[in-house]
């Protein structure tokens, strides 16, 4: 196929490989900060064609799985009301609450929906104007501005049967915290080309400054992730500490003004709490006061909640890189897709998910 195949040329591939085993010449730690990079990795065996000095480790690059455990708890409640439709990515529906998933409130009666757009919602709410419709708002910066035009176009056609359970978050706080970390190890970042295609590549600057870290804008094929690694390496063995942009058939130094527009109007940034992380500051979208009325958590009044996360689940040391998948004592045997302990299992973009397809152990 045109505009794929040319970036899954198996020469090309491997001259990669032989140009990173040339020029390495000590171990060095990177880190992708995107789910799908990493199901690439796993599933072409990336990693395996790397120099034995250079590893992967896979970051909080899934947001279903940085989802809170709370969130998911309020989104069954609110799916198993009667006058609810629940309008939801098809992602969540596996993901384990306390007690549950979504899958499970549908098939006991509950009206959940999976959508392609957060205005499919909108239209739902428009068509049913006896019941709730509300959307359960996830992802990185990359889904925010179609979710901040949903929210938009309810307010402009007055719909009050509209609203968002949201938990959008942000790439470059989780960066951060990564890079603040006591015990921290990461010494150079593939960062996420979807996100920055959206949101440029300039917020990176001040981190690569601050902490001396190379962060590599990078795509999602395996020639656009092995020349992602080659530039963060080159830049480590040379001494430096800057962006770059792999990805330049996407992804702008500016971004996407007027996506970074919408979401200015709709959202605010706000602390959010990351699924098996905990908190991190600023590092969550929130509705504005403007647009409170299609807050879900202030509508039906489920805000403030916490929700202790499963001791035996190990997701939370995944989403940080300090352990691979396969690490997890429970992983494959305890926890599988079908008896999920966390999302990472069970999202599409989630790291024990990859290994557990694609890397298993007979």
């Amino acid at each position: 196929m045109k505009y794929l195949d040319e970036y899954r040329e198996a020469g090309g591939t491997h001259q990669l490989a032989r140009e990173l085993a040339r020029i390495t010449t000590r171990p060095w730690l990177l880190m992708e900060v995107c789910g799908g990079q990493t199901h690439a990795i796993v599933k072409f065996g990336l990693d395996e064609l790397l120099p034995r000095q250079v590893t992967l480790l896979h970051g909080p690059g899934c947001p279903v799985c940085v989802t809170p455990l709370e969130l998911i708890d309020s989104a069954l409640e609110l799916a198993a009301r009667p006058d609810v439709i629940f309008c939801s990515f098809g992602d969540m529906l596996r993901v384990p609450g306390s007690t549950t998933d979504l899958l499970a409130v549908k098939a006991a009666g509950g009206d959940v929906r999976i959508v392609y757009s957060p205005l499919d919602a909108v239209k739902l709410a428009g068509q049913n104007p006896a019941r709730e419709v509300v959307f359960f708002a996830v992802g990185f910066e990359t889904t925010a501005p179609t979710t901040a035009m949903a929210v938009y176009q309810a307010a402009r056609q007055g719909l009050r049967n509209f609203s968002l359970l949201v938990s959008h978050v942000l790439v470059p706080p989780a960066i951060e915290a990564i890079l603040d970390a006591p015990d921290r190890r990461v010494q150079g970042f593939l960062a996420a080309g979807h996100v920055c295609a959206v949101m440029g590549w300039e917020e990176y600057l001040p981190l690569a400054a601050k902490y001396q870290v190379p962060i590599v804008v990078t795509g999602f094929e395996p020639l656009d992730i092995l020349q992602g690694v080659l530039m963060c390496v080159r830049q480590l063995e040379s001494g430096r500490a800057e962006v770059e942009n792999q990805y330049r058939r996407a992804v702008r130094q500016a971004g996407n003004s007027p996506a970074q527009q919408l979401i200015r109007e709709v959202f605010q940034v706000t602390p959010r709490k990351w699924r098996g992380i905990g908190e991190i500051p600023r590092s969550g979208l929130g509705l504005r006061d403007a647009y409170a009325a299609f807050d879900a958590e202030r509508k039906f009044g489920l805000a403030g909640r916490g929700v202790a996360e499963p001791a035996e689940c190990q997701s939370g040391l995944v989403l940080q890189g300090k352990i691979k998948p396969h690490e997890c004592p429970a992983f494959g045997t305890r926890c599988t897709p079908e008896h999920p302990l966390g999302a990472t299992m069970v999202s599409s973009e989630g790291a024990c998910a990859a290994y557990y397809r694609y890397r298993r152990e007979p």
